[in-house]
This record gives C-alpha cells, sequence and structure tokens, in this order.
C-alpha cells in the first residue's frame, strides 16, 4: 500500500492505493465528509481508463464520526494503462489556499494526473485578484511556482516546470479571464497575466501546469505534497528613463546628476558617461569622483574609461517585472514555514536581531515560538524587520532576485521628465495616513482626507493603532488617481514611505558587480549557514556561506518613522548604498525578475 494524503478545505483524508492485480487497484481510505468521498471519484473518473466500474459502500462509526470507504476498479486493459496505475500510487493532492494583497489566491489544488513513462504531472488549480490590468503600456501579472515535499511537510523543494515559453504544450489557461502563461527560462516557475486589454479582477478555474518530477529526482513510488505560491508582480516595459531629479540648479540630496551640474541623466541604449552623485553619504570615490558609465542595454562602465565592465547589471532600461507590493507578513510567513528548523533558525525575525518579541511591535504581528509553524494576525501588511539577508532568502526562494537602484527610480518614474523633490507618484505633494477605517483584515481603508503616504511616525486612530506600517496597496481606490493611490507610473505601489526598501547599489564596487542572476528557489543547507541565499553575484555573498552580509546593497523610498519628507523623495540617496545588515521594524523590500 501506498499513502496519499490530501490537505482539504474539509479536513485531511488518508488514502490507500495498491494494486491487487495486473488489471486491478483497490482504493481504500478515510474521509471527514461525504464531499471528500465523491471529491475522489471525481478526481479518478477524470482518468483515460477506458471502462471503470465503482462499486463502494460506506460504513459510519458514530465514535469518531468518519464515513470509511472501500472503492474497487475494474479495468479494460490498453497500451498505457500501466502507466495510469502508477500515477495514481504516486501523487497527493493538496489543496492550500494562499491570500496575500489585493485577495491573491490559489484554491483547490490538485495533482490531477500524472505520466510515469514521462516523468510529469498536472498541476491544476484555481486562480484569482483583484484589481489587475492591461493595457497598451504594461501590465500587471501573479509568478506562480510550486514547492513539493516528500517527507510529510518537513522540508520542501523548489518544482521544476516541463517546459519554457508561452503557452508551452501540456499547459492550459484554464476558464475564465483569458490570459497567458509565460514559463520562465529556468523553468523555476511561470507569469500568468492578461491576453488583452483589460481590467478588474481576474478569476480563472483549472488553470494547468506541468510539472517535470522526473528532473527533480523523484519516483513514481513516492508520497508528495505539494504548495502552489503566487506573487502579484507588474511588468515594465523596455524604455528609455531618468535617473536624478536635478534642475540644473538644485536636485534632491546625493541624487544622480551628469558631470559636475546638478542635471538628471536620461538612461538610453547608447552609452552615458561621468555618472556621478555629490559626496557626503556612503557612496564611494569613483562614483562620487569621475563616475561611472551606464549603458541602457549594454550595462555598466564600472570605472567611467568607455568600456562596459558588467554587461548584467540590471540598470532598467531592458524590461523586466518588479513586485506590485512590499512583502506583506503572509508572504513572509508563507516562505518562513517551509524552512527546515535550523533555516528557520536563521531567518527569524522575531529573534533578538531583530523584534525581539512574538507580541506585536511597532504593527509587525509575525510570531514564532521556535518550534513548529510561524503566524501572522494580519497577511496584508508590509513586512518590517527584514535585513538585506532576508530580503535575499525569500528573493531565492521565490525564485526572483533583488531590485537595483536603478530599477526602483524606473519603476516610480517610467519615462517622464523628473520633478525636483518628486515623490513616486510623480509630484511633490504628500499627505501623511492618521486615521483607519475599518477592522485590518484586508479590507480596511485610510479615512484621512487627501492621504497617499505612510510617514510621520503616526500613532494611527482607528483600526489596530499603533505606529508602524500599513496594509499594501491601502491607498489605491477604483477611482484614484496615481497621486491619490500614491503609485509608481507603472502602477508599483508604496515605493515612497511605508517601508524603506532594500535595493542593489551603484554606489559602490560590491553593488557594481551585481549581475542580475534569479534565485533558484533553494536556500543553503550547509551547518551554520542554513538559510541563506546562494546566488554568488548578490551583494553580501562569500563562497560557500551565501549572501551573510549587505555591502553592496542600501535602502530606498523612506518608511512609516521617517519625520522629514526628504527621506520619502524617490531620488533622494542618503540610505543608498549604506551598509546595514540589520533588521529594523522600517525595514522591508521587494524583489524583481528580468523579463524574457
Amino acid at each position: 500500500m501506498t499513502k496519499m494524503w490530501q490537505e482539504m478545505g474539509n479536513g485531511i483524508t488518508l488514502f490507500q492505493i495498491g494494486r491487487c492485480d495486473k488489471h486491478n487497484i483497490l482504493v481504500s481510505g478515510e474521509a471527514h465528509s461525504m464531499t471528500t468521498v465523491k471529491y475522489l471519484i471525481k478526481i479518478i473518473a477524470k482518468s483515460s481508463f477506458s471502462r471503470i466500474i465503482i462499486n463502494y459502500n460506506f460504513q459510519l462509526t458514530m465514535i469518531i464520526n468518519m464515513l470509511y470507504i472501500t472503492i474497487k476498479y475494474n479495468f479494460n486493459v490498453f497500451d498505457g494503462f500501466k502507466k495510469t496505475v502508477f500515477a495514481v500510487v504516486f501523487f497527493l493532492f493538496c489543496l492550500t489556499p494562499h491570500s496575500y494583497a489585493n485577495d491573491l489566491r490559489i484554491e483547490n489544488v490538485v495533482i490531477d494526473s500524472t505520466d510515469s513513462e514521462q516523468k510529469v504531472a498536472d498541476i491544476v488549480f484555481d486562480l484569482s485578484w483583484e484589481n489587475s490590468w492591461r493595457n497598451m503600456t504594461n501590465w500587471d501579472a501573479a509568478w506562480i511556482f510550486v514547492k513539493y515535499s516528500t517527507d510529510a511537510g518537513l522540508t520542501w523543494s523548489h518544482a521544476t516546470l516541463k517546459t519554457s515559453g508561452t503557452n508551452p504544450s501540456g499547459f492550459d489557461s484554464g476558464d475564465g479571464t483569458k490570459t497567458d502563461i509565460i514559463v520562465s527560462s529556468d523553468k523555476k516557475g511561470c507569469f500568468v497575466q492578461r491576453s488583452f486589454v483589460g481590467s478588474g479582477k481576474v478569476a480563472i478555474s483549472e488553470l494547468r501546469l506541468l510539472w517535470d518530477w522526473g528532473t527533480d529526482g523523484l519516483k513514481a513510488q513516492d508520497s508528495v505534497r505539494i504548495k502552489v505560491f503566487g506573487v502579484e508582480m507588474v511588468y515594465i516595459p523596455e524604455k528609455s528613463f531618468y535617473i536624478g531629479d536635478g534642475n540644473n540648479t538644485t536636485e534632491s540630496q546625493y541624487a544622480f546628476h551628469a558631470g559636475a551640474t546638478n542635471a538628471a541623466v536620461q538612461i538610453t541604449n547608447a552609452l552615458v558617461g561621468n555618472i556621478r552623485v555629490d559626496a557626503g553619504a556612503s557612496d564611494d570615490a569613483q562614483i562620487t569622483g569621475s563616475g561611472i558609465g551606464i549603458d541602457g542595454d549594454g550595462g555598466v562602465d564600472t570605472n567611467n574609461d568607455g568600456n562596459i565592465d558588467n554587461a548584467n547589471f540590471p540598470v532598467g532600461y531592458e524590461a523586466f517585472y518588479a513586485m506590485k507590493y512590499e512583502i506583506t507578513e503572509g508572504q513572509w510567513v508563507d516562505f518562513f514555514n517551509t524552512l527546515n528548523q535550523n533555516q528557520r533558525d536563521v531567518r527569524d525575525i522575531t529573534s533578538s536581531s531583530g523584534k525581539n518579541s512574538d507580541a506585536v511591535v511597532d504593527r509587525n504581528t509575525v510570531g514564532w515560538g521556535g518550534l513548529g509553524d510561524a503566524s501572522t494576525q494580519r497577511t496584508d501588511r508590509a513586512c518590517g524587520y527584514l535585513s538585506w539577508m532576508d530580503l535575499c532568502a525569500y528573493a531565492d526562494w521565490a525564485a526572483l532576485r533583488p531590485l537595483t537602484e536603478l530599477e526602483f527610480e524606473k519603476a516610480a518614474r517610467g519615462s517622464n521628465t523628473p520633478n525636483l523633490n518628486e515623490y513616486a507618484w510623480g509630484s511633490d505633494s504628500v499627505v501623511a495616513a492618521r486615521a483607519i477605517s475599518g477592522s485590518e483584515d484586508g479590507t480596511e481603508t485610510i479615512s484621512t482626507s487627501g492621504a497617499n503616504c505612510c510617514y510621520d511616525n503616526v500613532a494611527f486612530s482607528g483600526g489596530d493603532g499603533g505606529n508602524g506600517p500599513v496594509r499594501a496597496g491601502i491607498f489605491a481606490t477604483e477611482i484614484s488617481t496615481r497621486e491619490d493611490a500614491g503609485a509608481g507610473y507603472y502602477g508599483v505601489m508604496e515605493l515612497s514611505g511605508n517601508l524603506s526598501e532594500r535595493c542593489v547599489t551603484l554606489g559602490n564596487s560590491a553593488g557594481r558587480k551585481f549581475a542580475g542572476s534569479n534565485g533558484d528557489g533553494a536556500l543553503n543547507l550547509q551547518s551554520g549557514f542554513e538559510g541563506n541565499a546562494t546566488n554568488s553575484d548578490w551583494p553580501g555573498y562569500v563562497e560557500s556561506q551565501g549572501v551573510v552580509g549587505a555591502a553592496g546593497s542600501g535602502l530606498k523610498g523612506g518608511n512609516w518613522q521617517d519625520t522629514d519628507v526628504a527621506g520619502l523623495q524617490l531620488s533622494y540617496r542618503g540610505k543608498a548604498s549604506q551598509n546595514d545588515d540589520s533588521r529594523q521594524s522600517g525595514f522591508g523590500g521587494r524583489c524583481a525578475r528580468t523579463a524574457q
């Protein structure tokens, strides 16, 4: 007998499946309700068997109030039958809904069918999220990836999809909103995005991915659990853009500028040299002295000699995806709860190096008692206390990468000409949120008239009260303007205020070595360095140890604690190359992925 666990909305069901002879299999198990029984019958009935005879008996045991079932299947033998029987033996079905900002939901997850000869399996689920769009400029998307466990959920590994490309064979965008599936070249995940111009809610039933479990080293007899995760992303198109906000006379403090002037710099597909910043922050002598060069589709000239030294640095000109929101508490907890015990010890933001508490501190509600799973009371709230190493670990786990400070400015400003002292929404006007309306369950709103930013160290009235970050996307409504919503040009939210965001800097040589590699879904397992990101080009990487420091990173955008609005300004770089490896309540971030 082979055991298969199915985590369902109405409980956990154990099915045992075994071959009686070469023509028959026997399925027996425990079910909490008739719904579960019907569900099992429905799944197997979808198989390719030419004839199915179902005989079942139900015995109600009043003591434990469960249904015990025995189901016997008789099949006609035909070519290809054997692989289908083995497929049924191998796989479990796991329904694990996840809800993030704007109510992204992944529900009704099943492994619907498998092929033991090709060593692939269909993963089928329903997907929905609110406030989606596609226009002539850009669109949003859901980055979808899968984790699996072969040891009853003790450890989790990243699943490999079968084929890269747009709507590849074996993948199906399901019923509902018309979408495309773009599988990444490394097959670590896929973007699901609208096929046509439109806006509103995306709702898809029975979206189908093809998992290449043979490549992941599994066997047909393994018992497997799966979890499907989703992150809302925004597509930032290839386009020229500006860095810095100078008007030849003045600029935001430590902003990028051309030569010895206070002029903003346009990044195009040609090399632009003599890009500098003023001395006085944490930037090195190269960028405050002779400067650097940037070629939009060529890379970075790190010593300003007219030659490209790092062709792979993501300068922002070419297309990329950025997370629509800062990493939320719900996303952090879902990440954390797939780690092993040693990895959790390293990535514990409630430890003495971070919150130093499992209680609510600065509106952060994440708690972990040292064993078992972590929890959060506010899944949609932006997650503070993230160090650079934490952000990199999340990015690596999700098969994403850190965002660069150039991409940060591009995501906010778009291709627009800069405005002096502008915030992420393109104007120099900002209103602090001071009052929250409603229970903070993901439906709360800001009731302060005209508010579009979380800053000024406000003790909120209403809601949960307290000082700290707010729900991701809280300022956006169906009728809000870009400025009202506090949104970047392309629809990325909270780039000014809420949490200071950790980015890769151009302000020192460690940052300028970044080559833009994406995470592979796996963190370091080496003793003493568990839970660290493993990309060798990422700032802070040490061979064999992973990302253990913050040199080459910095902070952009300001946060809820800032009482000086200068820190919120888009081109302000006072902390853009600050080597800060601490966990602070005002520090968070978001991730990116290069578009293909």
